[in-house]
C-alpha cells in the first residue's frame, strides 16, 4: 500500500467535497490523511472535521484587511501541518503570491465547469445563461489567475432541458466529488 498522502483541505461552506475525501479514506479507498481543515469563516465543513478529530483553523479575510498579511498568515497556518497536498474544496478566497510560492505545484482546486469555459464564482449560472448543452467540472493546479491553472482532470455533465442552477449544480457536485477523489488517489508526493 502506498504511503499516506498528508492533505490540508481548505473550505468555505458545507464541506461535501471534504466529506467525499473522508468517506473514501475511511473505506480504505484512498491512501491519504486529512491532517487539517482550514476555512475563511465558521462553516459546516469545520464541524465535519472537528467531529472526526481533525485539527481545524479559521482565518477570516475581513473587508479592508491587508490581503498580503492574510495570505502570509494562511501560508503559515497550512505549513504547520507539513502537507504533501493542499486542496481547495470550495474555498472561496483567492490566495496570493506568498501562498503560491510556498505551495505552488501542490495546491489544487475544483471548479464546476469545463475550464477554460466559465471561470469565476458563477460558473453554473453562466453556463445556463450561455445555453450550453454540456458543462462539467475541472480539477486544476492553482496559479496566480482566476481558474487559469493547468488542468489535471475534467468530466462532462449534460445540461438537461429542465435544469435550473440548483439542479445542474447538484449533478455537477456529484461528479466533482468523485473526480477530486480520483485526482488525490493518483497524486504523487512529489506533485
Amino acid at each position: 500500500m502506498p504511503e499516506s498522502l498528508k492533505c490540508v483541505v481548505l473550505i468555505s461552506g458545507t464541506g461535501t467535497l471534504l466529506q467525499a475525501l473522508l468517506d473514501t479514506i475511511d473505506t480504505g479507498g484512498l491512501a491519504a490523511t486529512v491532517v487539517a481543515v482550514g476555512a475563511d469563516r465558521q462553516a459546516e465543513g469545520i464541524t465535519r472535521a472537528t467531529s472526526k478529530g481533525i485539527p481545524t483553523f479559521v482565518l477570516p479575510l475581513r473587508k479592508g484587511q491587508d490581503r498580503e498579511l492574510w495570505d502570509r498568515d494562511l501560508a503559515t497556518a497550512v505549513a504547520q501541518f507539513e502537507p504533501d497536498l493542499v486542496i481547495s474544496a470550495g474555498f472561496m478566497k483567492l490566495v496570493g503570491t506568498h501562498f503560491l510560492t510556498q505551495f505552488g505545484g501542490k495546491f489544487i482546486n475544483t471548479h464546476p465547469a469545463l475550464l477554460p469555459s466559465f471561470p469565476g464564482a458563477h460558473a453554473v449560472r453562466d453556463a445556463l445563461e450561455a445555453g450550453v448543452k454540456v458543462t462539467g467540472c475541472t480539477v486544476f493546479a492553482v496559479d496566480e489567475g482566476i481558474d487559469t491553472g493547468p488542468i489535471i482532470a475534467q468530466e462532462a455533465v449534460d445540461v438537461l432541458p429542465h435544469d435550473d442552477e440548483a439542479t445542474l449544480h447538484e449533478r455537477i457536485k456529484i461528479v466533482e466529488r468523485r473526480l477530486l477523489v480520483e485526482v488525490v488517489k493518483n497524486w504523487r508526493k512529489d506533485g
